[in-house]
């Protein structure tokens, strides 16, 4: 197969979507003969850089130097976060994504959350070898701190969870439902922490820290973006910003650590599985993904990975949020199933929900119909295929499939489906990587638990 010049091969296409170009699959190809020397940097906070180094072909292939750069600089920056990226190599491409990236261009959307999260405007930089920025990365330890008395609050879209954990053990543990989405007054939200928090501290002769875990991008302990409070008007978010660290005081003077649900996840494997270079990826309204790494720490990337290309196909669906085509959240989540189903000959009831509409296809997977199921082998074939790209960037020795989507029959065979293909297409990668969905070893370290470890006491 050939794409924009470059020949490329791919053994096994998910059989629902056969226009699926795998981003890792046709970058690989193009790197084979790519030799002039290309670097990526990405500035975040506090003046953490991460650089990729990379090469690019020569100029009778510039459609496909364009594609590459531009993909890549998207990958890295939804898989890092930043509000600078530094281009070296590549000044007419790094033009062009000045233009893309400024207020009226195509990745306006991308521009536009970064400064958001990071309080910077965004700006692409061209520069030269002698003034490109080094690296500067900061694992941060965080979590498997279980000595002493903590609460652990996982706050969740449609209900809350607290635990008091004593030494490790769970001793209290509740679930609240609450409507944080629907609510544009913060004082809602931070009496809803705060009675869990007291809840958790009453069963408890003391509380040494507090441990959160929440959907969301952090900086330090404070949401940037998240969709709790996503009926906040902006002229109160200061308020959303500073929510959890008042709401620590009213327990006390004591360690509060807040990340991403997507972290949480990955360390509660890492600390069931007792070891590290975890990945979590669940599959539900979108695709969320969190990491660990070989030490068990926490890289303070953003792992948006839901808004990262993975497939090149110029008629993927479009995402309605970033206005992007072929990124993960539409190949990863309940979205996938829904656009898979006509190809599968499924009539789904456009009077059903997202989430009704994944129940109906699961409910069929469940009686063993292969039409459903068949949707479930090609977002297992989408899997093994994106994993090889993610593993450029995130080294692995686990993943975790999560969510609804995985939930059932259909998951088994997603997971099933993945492996084969890392077999048969990536022996290297399918040597060193197990995926696998959470089994009751897994689960033996609760969402809940896993947050209140994450400070040190």
């Amino acid at each position: 197969m050939q794409y924009l010049g470059i020949e490329y091969s791919v053994k096994n296409m998910p059989e629902l979507d056969p226009g699926f170009l795998p981003f890792g699959v046709w970058a690989a190809a193009y790197l084979s003969e790519a030799r002039s020397p290309f670097a990526v940097a990405v500035e975040r906070e506090e003046g953490k850089v991460h650089v990729h180094r990379s090469y690019l072909r020569g100029p009778e292939f510039a459609e496909a130097n364009r594609r590459y750069v531009e993909r890549l600089v998207k990958f890295l920056l939804w898989s890092v976060g930043g509000f600078r990226v530094t281009l070296c190599g590549c000044d007419e491409e790094a033009r062009r994504l000045q233009a893309d990236y400024a207020g009226s261009g195509a990745r306006a959307f991308d521009s536009g959350f970064m400064t958001d999260v990071y309080e910077r405007p965004f700006e692409i930089v061209i520069t030269d070898e002698k003034h490109f920025p080094a690296a500067h990365e900061t694992a941060v330890s965080a979590g498997g701190h279980l000595e002493g008395c903590r609460i652990g609050f996982d706050a969740g879209g449609s209900d809350r969870k607290v635990s008091a954990v004593i030494d490790g053990e769970t001793v209290y543990s509740e679930e609240v439902v609450w409507f944080p989405k629907l609510q544009s007054d913060p004082q809602y939200h931070f009496d809803g922490i705060v009675q869990a928090f007291k809840t958790a501290a009453a069963k408890m002769p003391r509380v040494d820290a507090i441990g959160v875990s929440s959907a969301g991008v952090f900086v330090g302990n404070r949401p940037m973006v998240a969709s709790l409070f996503l009926k906040v008007p902006r002229e109160r978010r200061d308020e959303v910003k500073t929510i959890y660290e008042r709401a620590a005081k009213e327990i006390g003077d004591v360690p509060l650590r807040v990340a991403n649900d997507g972290d949480v996840t990955a360390l509660a494997g890492a600390m069931s599985l007792g070891s590290g270079a975890v990945m979590g990826l669940a599959m539900g309204t979108s695709e969320a993904t969190g990491y660990v790494n070989e030490e068990g720490k926490l890289l303070g990337w953003l792992n948006e990975l839901a808004f990262a290309p993975v497939d090149l196909n110029e008629q993927a669906v479009q995402d309605e949020w970033s206005l992007d085509i072929g990124v993960g959240c539409k190949y990863f989540s309940q979205d996938a199933v829904i656009k898979l189903a006509p190809a599968a000959g499924i009539a789904l009831s456009e009077a059903l929900s997202p989430a009704e509409k994944l129940k109906e296809v699961q409910k069929l997977a469940e009686r063993g119909n292969d039409s459903a199921l068949a949707i479930f082998r090609s977002i297992g074939v989408y899997l093994a295929h994106t994993l090889a790209l993610y593993s450029l960037v995130y080294p692995m020795r686990t993943l975790l499939v999560l969510g609804r989507v995985a939930s059932g029959a259909g998951g088994e065979t997603l997971a099933a489906e993945c492996r084969r293909v890392l077999r048969e297409e990536y022996p290297a990668l399918f040597d060193r990587l197990c995926v696998m969905l959470p089994d009751e070893k897994t689960r033996r370290v609760g969402q809940s638990v896993a947050a209140a470890s994450l400070p040190e006491g």
